[in-house]
């Protein structure tokens, strides 16, 4: 690439990126380090530079680093598999005669690197952009990860990326553990906060994964940013993860798929739009804006998802308009949506059945809420105080406790 064009694509929507990743730290500043080393390197679509440059492009084009093997999560090295879809290793990247190993096939056991995978990588790098929220598997991938590198003796470092819904804000309680699960492997608020950084740092201390760790920090990043504050690009993590907008709305969102609400799956609208073809949309709309529910309103619509959920038929449902995204609470009010669909149409709401994330025995929604709190309150028609009072609870007990894993203040 030419020197002007390249510094042109700097300047990504025509203003530089006041932030630096840790991929870009990396590259920068730390790539002498891996002189001799055969690294091995965990990552998905989202892992680019700010030029938009894919970091399993970039990486074997330095001299220093002999790229060894790359590792995908969810969805494929391209993001081209939609949820909870097998990725084999041919389907998760190009033919580029590196390996290629899929961290999401057919069973639970695919999620792990094995002893053989990590076999000679001396270094694992983990690049990967979360959004913010608990169930986005991406975070676990990097657990399991980290636990397989311990046990095969091989370092981990972990290139840090910001939190799109920042560093700031956490809403929704604690998973169980008796409910860890692909979707919460370890003690996590909803949306928790913290960078991919901070928590591999509090999982390696705090809850005893014990691997050899070493975090690349962001340089520019400030805890209040949104993502479209860094200047950064947004490329989609995920095949529903198409903008900032959905990140947003995810933490409460996601809970839908617990249930045979349509999350909006198959609309260019994912967890912004929600319903099922038995939904009356304007009393829907109705009920939810009767609530106040801070800096969001509800527009009452009809979709017709393309695939997913009711693929074909036209649902009845709500929009989520985020107002005022500082003052939004996603999780509350994605409880809000189910209680409210369940208390109306209580004939036709059902819990999701089949097989979630490799789990059969316990229910979507109880892995997705972190216990049984959830359904019961839904089932039961309870009022919401005493569960928003054990979040509120659980949310500064956790501030307390990130504290010293926190990179950035």
């Amino acid at each position: 690439m030419e020197p002007q064009v390249r510094k042109n694509r700097r300047e990504v929507g025509g203003k530089k990126a006041l932030v630096q990743t840790g991929l870009e730290n990396l590259i920068r500043k730390h790539r002498r380090e891996l002189r001799g080393k055969r690294v091995g390197l965990l990552a998905h679509a989202a892992s680019v530079t700010s030029d938009l440059r894919y970091a399993w492009e970039v990486l074997p084009s330095l001299p220093e680093v002999s790229l060894a093997a790359l590792f995908s999560p969810e969805h494929g090295l391209f993001g081209t598999h939609q949820d909870m879809e097998a990725v084999s290793e041919e389907q998760s990247g190009p033919r580029s005669g590196i390996p290629i190993y899929s961290l999401y096939g057919r069973n639970a056991a695919s999620l792990r690197p094995t002893a053989q995978m990590l076999r000679g990588i001396e270094v694992l790098l983990a690049d990967l952009q979360d959004v913010g929220s608990r169930y986005y598997t991406f975070l676990n991938s990097i657990a399991y990860t980290m636990e397989a590198c311990r046990a095969a003796d091989v370092e981990v470092w972990v290139l840090d990326r910001p939190n799109p819904l920042g560093g700031v804000k956490i809403e929704g309680g604690l998973v169980s553990p008796q409910y860890f699960s692909f979707v919460g492997s370890y003690p996590l608020p909803v949306r928790h906060g913290l960078t991919v950084g901070e928590w591999a740092r509090m999982i390696n201390q705090a809850y005893g994964v014990g691997c050899r760790l070493r975090v690349l920090p962001m340089e520019g990043w400030r805890r209040g940013m949104w993502f479209d504050q860094t200047g950064l690009p947004w490329v989609m993590p995920s095949p529903n993860m198409p903008t900032l907008e959905t990140a947003i709305v995810y933490p409460g969102g996601c809970l839908f798929e617990g249930t045979n609400l349509s999350e909006g799956r198959g609309t260019t609208r994912p967890f912004e739009v929600v319903g099922a073809p038995w939904i009356e949309p304007a009393p829907f709309a109705a009920a939810l804006e009767s609530l106040g529910l801070p800096g969001v309103a509800f527009r009452p619509l009809y979709f017709r998802p393309t695939f997913h959920k009711y693929a074909g038929q036209s649902c009845g449902g709500v929009q989520l308009h985020v107002l005022d995204r500082n003052r939004f609470l996603p999780f509350l009010t994605g409880v809000e949506i189910i209680r409210g669909a369940r208390r109306f149409w209580p004939r036709e709401f059902a819990w999701r059945r089949e097989p979630y994330e490799f789990e059969t025995r316990r229910p979507a929604i109880d892995l997705l809420a972190g216990g049984t709190w959830l359904r019961e309150v839904v089932e039961e028609g309870r009022d919401l105080s005493e569960c928003r009072a054990q979040w509120s609870r659980e949310v500064r007990e956790f501030k307390k406790f990130r504290r010293e894993y926190l990179l950035y203040r």
